[in-house]
């Protein structure tokens, strides 16, 4: 089973600060652009965000597809100037032994589909002390695409020289996330989706998810969907 984990509001609660830090650091280097309007941040991947609130602003399409680029190398630099050494204190409930436990399940793959650019993705994990779960070259970033819903199959390709050469199948791939866009990111792809209601989102509010979890102390048992 290949497990695809959100990070913010499934893996960390409350450790965005100093990433939206960098993002508005790194859009005002870029574009010049202060005093920046706000979006429905939740689930979106990084460089979405910064489409939104650019276009928000007046900014034209091409100038913003011409700057996406060094956007990247800007929010990384500053992030990697800004990530807190404190962020294993944001880690949600139960994600240590949930991780722990599965990892130790045969046939079983943790990885990664977030809306973090991977170079802040990886600096938040590793501050958190989750990095050991999650591998290198595995998984899919909003450094990757901009569209969340690609996600999926990205990660579902990278995870191919475990399976053989193949990607993934969908029916063994598990997106875990706490928005309605890890949901939809799921569903575009045909692939399951577990709902853990740490984040923005109420249990109702989670309701197209093969299943809805408190917390992810209860992960294990619910990855049977």
């Amino acid at each position: 089973m290949l497990l695809l984990f959100d990070i913010d509001g499934t893996l960390l609660l409350k450790a965005t600060r100093e990433h939206v830090e960098a993002v508005t650091a790194a859009i005002r280097e870029v574009w010049g652009v202060r005093d920046l309007a706000a979006v429905d941040a939740a689930g979106r991947t990084d460089r979405d965000i910064v489409r939104q609130v650019l276009m928000r602003k007046g900014v034209d399409t091409r100038r913003i597809d011409d700057g996406m680029a060094s956007f990247v190398d800007a929010a990384a630099d500053a992030y990697g100037r800004l990530v807190p050494d404190d962020l294993a204190s944001h880690v949600a409930p139960g994600v240590p032994a949930a991780l722990e436990a599965l990892a130790a399940r045969d046939g079983t793959l943790l990885s990664l589909v977030t809306g973090n650019l991977e170079p802040i993705a990886r600096m938040k994990l590793h501050a958190a002390g989750l990095a050991r779960y999650f591998a290198r070259g595995q998984g899919a970033f909003g450094s990757d695409h901009e569209d969340r819903a690609a996600l999926p199959a990205i990660a579902r390709a990278r995870a191919a020289r475990r399976n053989g050469g193949t990607p993934w199948p969908r029916r063994k791939t598990v997106v875990i996330g706490d928005t309605p866009r890890d949901i939809a990111c799921a569903r575009a792809d045909g692939v399951r989706c577990v709902a853990i209601a740490t984040g923005p989102y109420r249990a109702d509010e989670l309701r197209g998810a093969d299943k809805v979890i408190a917390h992810a102390g209860e992960l294990p048992a619910a990855l049977g969907v």
